[in-house]
């Protein structure tokens, strides 16, 4: 992604320190968080310093190839041991995001045949970097088939972040769109702010303002009513996690979304990478959904007058609050799942 001109990923391996663009500083400040060893790397997965199904598989990933050159014991067993522990930690980190346990999983299977320790500690960059390659050429294509649905002129709603921030690069609903800009197509995107964190409001305008795409934040409850002015053509997601019946698991409101979109006849598409599918998860019943601190809701970030990031609460001293992260869609919401192989329509689940 092009951030002041300059290309980056948002997280990458370099001299076994990871960086990750730290998004909670976001957008009135870029800055690179610098991650140390693999708890370091589970802790910004879990604060959110990266957040996003396939960016924190990369961070996983990266995290287990650290924690593999930590190693400093004297035999493969011992080694083996120190990774699985790793795993299990990093995991722990972010429940629903099936991208997480993917990116681990392959990494630590890979290095796990190695007889020697040595040899695997070398393979385990090797393998972080190959995933997370993999994973920047899987959201290009999602971008290049995408990109066809989108015709000139349209107006696209997106809710949460699912651009390259949530990604290594292109991200997965943005990248249709970024495609369509860079085929000079003539688009408009609404942006959900995305309550409780506000991932639309001030990572996706972010990422688009960077691209110069026309956009506008609207509030969450406003996008029924753009809908039912026939002022949104279509509507792009991405996945947190994909059952095998086709239904989703994705950011808080989307739920809402896909249903208002159904009542105004407006397409409703997911994209998302072939590792956010789980074969565990036969629905949607069976996704875990992250609870996280009532503190998000209750409180909200923001930068004051003179441009000192502050945290205020917005809400009475005596009061709590719920705060599910993700919601599942059904798969009778959705048009069709957009891949990197292929236009996947939900009527064949």
């Amino acid at each position: 992604m092009f951030i002041n001109n300059k290309n980056y990923r948002t997280v990458w391996m370099q001299d076994n320190y990871v960086y990750l663009i730290n998004q909670q500083l976001l957008p009135h400040k870029f800055e690179i968080y610098q991650s140390k060893n693999h708890i370091d790397t589970a802790n910004a997965i879990k604060t959110m310093i990266v957040r996003g199904a396939p960016a924190i598989g990369a961070a996983g990933a990266f995290g287990i190839a650290q924690a593999a050159l930590k190693f400093n014991g004297d035999n493969i067993e011992n080694f083996k041991n120190h990774v699985e522990k790793a795993a299990n930690i990093l995991k722990s980190t972010r429940p629903t995001a099936n991208d997480l346990f993917y990116a681990i999983d392959f990494v630590k299977n890979k290095i796990m045949n190695n007889l020697n320790f040595e040899d695997a500690k070398k393979d385990s960059v090797k393998y972080a970097n190959e995933y997370a390659d993999w994973n920047a050429e899987l959201c290009r294509k999602i971008g290049e088939h995408g990109n066809k649905l989108i015709k000139n002129n349209q107006n696209i709603l997106t809710h949460c972040n699912a651009g390259a921030l949530a990604c290594v690069d292109f991200g997965t609903a943005l990248s249709p769109i970024r495609i369509a800009h860079y085929n000079k197509k003539n688009i408009f995107v609404y942006v959900d702010e995305t309550r409780p964190r506000n991932q639309g409001a001030s990572l996706t305008a972010w990422e688009l303002a960077q691209e110069r795409i026309s956009h506008a934040i609207i509030a969450d409850n406003a996008a029924g009513f753009f809908m039912k002015k026939k002022e949104v053509d279509m509507i792009i997601v991405g996945a947190d996690r994909i059952a095998m019946n086709g239904d989703v698991a994705n950011k808080i409101g989307t739920y809402e979304k896909a249903v208002l979109a159904k009542e105004n006849n407006i397409p409703f598409y997911v994209a998302a990478p072939l590792s956010t599918f789980d074969i565990n998860s036969k629905t949607g019943e069976d996704i875990p959904i992250e609870e996280r601190s009532e503190d998000e809701l209750l409180y909200i970030h923001g930068i004051d007058e003179n441009k000192i990031i502050r945290k205020i609460r917005i809400a009475p001293e005596e009061s709590h609050a719920k705060n599910p992260a993700f919601d599942v869609t059904s798969a009778r919401y959705i048009t069709g799942i957009i891949n990197l192989i292929s236009f996947i329509n939900t009527n064949i689940f």
